[in-house]
């Protein structure tokens, strides 16, 4: 393998920029939208609210929503991905009601990814709360600035807040915020269309509600994740890759144990080179909220820690049931131990081999496949819905840089 992949639109931002053009009747403009399945599911979610889509190119689309007739999501359509939850702040912000089924997606942290943050701030703006068992309904005739403190950092509920508070009546102050640059993306296009808020990308957002907000264009950021998978990828094959579109600033805690370990690469204003090592050293690692190690590279590093000389110790601390991957890694010829649900301990370098295989979510998914690549023989990977809801045509992309994949059924 070797050459050159572009990084698509970041999923993380345009699954929040998508439910965000309900804040306004006016027309959004919006680009790069990467071709995947979440980001699909959202256009269908917006189109059965009423909004009016109109594809002005391959990866643009022009939303307008001031017909919206409807305040229910798509109850089949938001079980399928985590994000449609984020549909529930702009309806509610503007609409003064909303109804929805809990949000579906990843079988990860199950335990640990319930809606009661989302709740709470709601609550917090004024909204009322029911739930039938089967969907929650929420209203509020005038949600009302307030002050709240995230007792968990969250990416989706820090977004969710932002956007509720913009309309809401007086200022909203939110404490122990998520810093991620999606974040800041969202705060950047919701001011430039009327809004008022700063400290995006600080603990504390401060946002001073307003009566109504105008359209504007959004072009969607760079897929950070994108980039640092990619980058694992090419060292862990040991293939010399450039990675075009891309901001490499956005994952300098990647880089910075590529240095560590002994991976070189060199880095420009939109592109990323990773140059083959012959041998690399282990490493431990740390998940944690932005800027520190993302969780969504979580699984791919283990992978290349696999190929790499002594141990490593792989520590999640974001998500519960996030390592289910590790014994089919095992099954491939790996040398992985599970201290506990939380860490596992990696020794390298091994040979890994081909086996049939199921994604058992989005991250471990592109994970499996970059072990696949890797690999001697043949692997067969099930449930790839999974990796489709977040990299755009994974198989043609790789496959031009000399990767051998190909769909069954």
């Amino acid at each position: 393998m070797a050459g050159e992949i572009e990084v698509k639109g970041a999923k993380n931002s345009a699954t929040k920029i998508l439910p965000a053009s309900l804040l306004t009747e006016e027309t959004v403009s919006i680009s790069n939208l990467p071709d995947i399945e979440d980001v699909n599911r959202s256009i269908e979610i917006l189109a059965g609210l009423g909004a009016k889509i109109t594809k002005t190119g391959p990866d643009s689309r022009d939303i307008e929503t001031k017909n919206i007739n409807k305040f229910e999501l798509n109850p089949e359509l938001a079980k399928k991905f985590r994000a449609s939850v984020m549909f529930v702040a702009p309806l509610l912000a503007r609409f003064g009601q909303v109804k929805f089924p809990h949000p579906g997606g990843c079988v990860i942290g199950m335990g640990e990814r319930p809606i009661d943050l989302f709740l709470e701030g709601f609550s917090a703006l004024g909204a009322e709360i029911k739930t039938d068992g089967r969907f929650y309904h929420l209203k509020a005739k005038q949600l009302k600035g307030a002050e709240y403190f995230f007792t968990t950092i969250s990416v989706t509920g820090t977004e969710a807040m932002i956007m509720a508070a913009s309309l809401a009546k007086g200022k909203t102050i939110l404490k122990n915020c998520a810093m991620e640059p999606e974040i800041s993306a969202l705060s950047r296009y919701l001011n430039s269309c009327g809004a008022k808020i700063t400290g995006a990308g600080s603990p504390t957002i401060t946002i001073e509600g307003v009566n109504k907000l105008s359209g504007g264009k959004f072009t969607v950021m760079p897929d950070r994740i994108e980039t640092g998978t990619f980058a694992i990828l090419a060292a862990a094959a040991r293939a010399p890759l450039t990675i075009t579109k891309c901001d490499p600033t956005q994952i300098e805690s990647l880089l910075a144990i590529f240095r560590k370990i002994g991976i070189a690469y060199e880095t420009g204003p939109d592109w990323l080179k990773i140059k083959p090592a012959k041998n690399f050293k282990g490493y431990n690692i740390k998940t944690h909220e932005y800027p520190g190690f993302p969780t969504d590279l979580q699984a791919s590093f283990t992978v290349l820690m696999t190929q790499a000389g002594g141990t490593s110790m792989i520590h999640e601390t974001i998500y519960d049931r996030r390592l289910l991957y590790a014994d089919m890694l095992s099954q491939m010829g790996a040398n992985i131990i599970m201290c506990d649900p939380h860490r596992l301990v990696v020794t390298g370098p091994t040979r890994l081999y081909g086996k049939k295989l199921t994604s058992p979510d989005l991250r471990a998914g592109i994970a499996m496949i970059i072990a696949a690549l890797i690999a001697g023989g043949e692997t067969e990977i099930d449930n790839i819905y999974q990796v489709d809801r977040g990299y755009e045509d994974i198989c043609g992309r790789l496959n031009k840089l000399g990767a051998e994949i190909r769909r069954v059924n």
